[in-house]
């Protein structure tokens, strides 16, 4: 029997449709199940044709192994399920979403809220290029990236996923999925997945949709909202990514207006699908099926139902794959679930299979191991870094600017808790799925960088929690104090009050009262400022979460390169102001959205 499926040459639909029809059921909805690497065993991906494998956060063949470790690890999986029946390639997926930042010595790049700073889309498109590279040179087709909310709230959690609190710049940025997926041919039909070729991956436009805007922030809370301000506020991006030839998009764990999106008919196959034209696959969140609660109950079975019957295509089980397997084949063989809903889910993964060229290049490319942590890339990481670095104050007087700071000086002071420290530079989703301090990955921290940058004959001081004692008897130039937030991920960052962690706040104090001091934020939103604190500073950087490349920002503070970050977000005067929008009449402050000086004092 001619196999059309085979045929690399035959149209993506024909071929869909010619390997849809040689499927059992069992196969339609292995193909619909994504399980973590850990527990896919070659006999589980050989007989029940899973479709995706996915590394929950910190999964990997060990601590810190190189990439070609990964490499060797994924074609391992896929040498398995293509000895299937049919032969059909796994997706491995991987939450790349600043960088490959889950395998050691991988570029890391700023945090989304760092690249919102630059507003520059050409940059986050070359960052998506890069992404990509390193991406496929350890195995991994498919990234959960971007993140495209659009954060009305600082209080969030994952504030730092997103490219800012305006629609805009969210929309502006969404340029990263043709960096990661290659820029779409003319003529490429709308709504239809892309990828350029063996370079590229499969993106992931993320959390579908409003997660962004929930109640006070909270993380996988309720956006209580009208529909036509979700579509203006947070949907808008969405059909930029389209425009692009997006290949998946995630639902959120959220909810809208009480409805939780994996449930939502309404959203997911009405809007998405038929409004928007989305002919990609919807994938679920993680265990986002265990999340399905109130009107639904606890009932596995009944979020099965619910959540296929509204448009999930694929589901990220990851563990419980045999409960989720016996469970939506019941539904299905009981009649509640259609057969054509699952042929749907199922032609729809297939065309994204198709589009990326699974089927003619199912393995790892040896060639692109030099990519990983490679100069240019790092050089491009560090260009990020200077352009997302917004100066928000510099010099009390402002005739007399304090940056750039003199590298010829001849005693400074490096000090605080995020001046050494790679790991918290990257923040979360970074080695692990909630980010750890430490030398986690190969970088170049603040300090490692100032060292780089300073004259010959200038001593560097360095005290991580300097004590007034200490300090009394030392005479520096000036100080250079970073201090942040510790990483966190997802519902872990949730905070209501936004403070500087670490006794931050009483570091800066004590060494400003002391000496001329510049205070660098590490952090992945807006913290609490008091007016007192920053009255004392000559100036403050917002550095957000940089990454890997600490250079950057000695780039700008030296004077190498002038400053251009504008916020992405506003930076509130207090907590209770929150949440604060510059929509709104009473809109005060203390840096609206949209501020950055530059070294020579003038706003941007």
């Amino acid at each position: 029997m001619n196999s059309i499926y085979k045929n690399p040459t035959a149209p993506i639909e024909a071929r869909v449709q010619d390997l849809l029809s040689r499927m059992t059921l069992q196969e339609k909805l292995g193909q619909m199940t994504q399980i973590e690497r850990s527990v896919a065993t070659p006999s589980v991906l050989k007989h029940l044709c899973i479709g995706s494998l996915m590394s929950v956060g910190g999964s990997g063949p060990r601590e810190m192994a190189p990439t070609s470790e990964w490499a060797e690890m994924v074609d391992n999986l896929q040498k398995a399920a293509l000895e299937s029946r049919l032969g059909i390639p796994i997706l491995y997926g991987i939450d790349a979403v600043h960088g490959n930042n889950n395998v050691y010595g991988a570029t890391i790049f700023p945090h989304n809220v760092g690249l919102g700073a630059t507003r520059d889309a050409e940059l986050a498109e070359r960052i998506g290029v890069a992404t990509a590279l390193e991406v496929r040179a350890s195995g991994i087709h498919y990234t959960f990236a971007p993140c495209v909310a659009v954060c009305r709230d600082p209080r969030w959690g994952r504030c730092y996923e997103s490219f800012g609190e305006e629609t805009e710049i969210v929309r502006n940025m969404t340029s990263i999925v043709s960096g990661l997926q290659g820029q779409q041919p003319e003529g490429h039909l709308k709504g239809y997945p892309f990828v350029a070729g063996r370079n590229n991956v499969v993106a992931c436009a993320k959390h579908f949709v409003g997660d962004g805007g929930t109640d006070k922030g909270l993380n996988e809370g309720n956006a209580i909202l009208s529909y036509d301000d979700l579509e203006r506020i947070h949907m808008a991006p969405y059909l930029d990514c389209i425009s692009q030839g997006v290949c998946t998009v995630m639902a959120s764990y959220s909810s809208w207006n009480g409805m939780p999106l994996h449930a939502s008919h309404f959203l997911l196959t009405q809007v998405l699908k038929e409004k928007l034209g989305f002919k990609g696959f919807v994938i679920s969140d993680s265990e986002g099926l265990d999340r399905l609660s109130h009107p639904y109950g606890s009932n596995y079975r009944q979020s099965v139902l619910f959540a296929i019957s509204a448009g999930v295509d694929m589901v990220m089980v990851p563990f419980r794959y045999q409960l989720f397997l016996d469970d939506l084949t019941y539904l299905v063989q009981s009649g509640k679930i259609p057969i054509a809903r699952i042929d749907d889910a199922v032609e729809r993964i297939l065309r994204v299979k198709f589009a990326a060229g699974l089927f003619e290049y199912p393995l790892s490319d040896k060639s692109l191991l030099p990519t990983v942590g490679c100069e240019l890339h790092r050089k491009l990481a560090r260009e990020a870094v200077r352009k997302s670095s917004v100066l928000l104050k510099n010099g009390k007087d402002p005739k007399k600017p304090f940056l750039p700071l003199n590298r010829n000086a001849k005693k400074i002071l490096v000090a605080g808790t995020h001046v050494d420290d790679l790991g918290y530079q990257c923040g979360g989703w970074t080695a692990t799925w909630d980010g750890k301090g430490g030398r986690i990955t190969i970088g170049t921290t603040i300090l490692d960088a100032i060292k780089e940058t300073i004259g010959g004959n200038t001593e560097v001081i360095y005290e991580q929690y300097p004590s007034a004692h200490t300090l009394a008897s030392q005479d520096f130039s000036f100080a250079i104090v970073a201090v942040g937030e510790a990483p966190y991920a997802e519902f872990g960052g949730d905070s209501q009050e936004l403070p500087i962690h670490f006794n931050g706040v009483e570091i800066i104090n004590l060494v400003a009262n002391m000496f001329p001091t510049l205070a660098i934020l590490i952090s992945g939103r807006p913290l609490a400022l008091e007016p007192r604190i920053l009255d004392k500073l000559e100036a403050l950087v917002a550095a957000w979460l940089p990454g890997s490349e600490g250079g950057g920002i000695t780039d700008v503070i030296f004077g190498d390169y002038e400053f251009h970050g504008k916020l992405p977000m506003t930076w509130f005067k207090g907590v209770d102001q929150l949440p604060m929008n510059a929509v709104e009449k009473s809109y005060d402050p203390l840096f609206p959205i949209g501020f950055g000086l530059s070294s020579k004092g003038e706003v941007l």
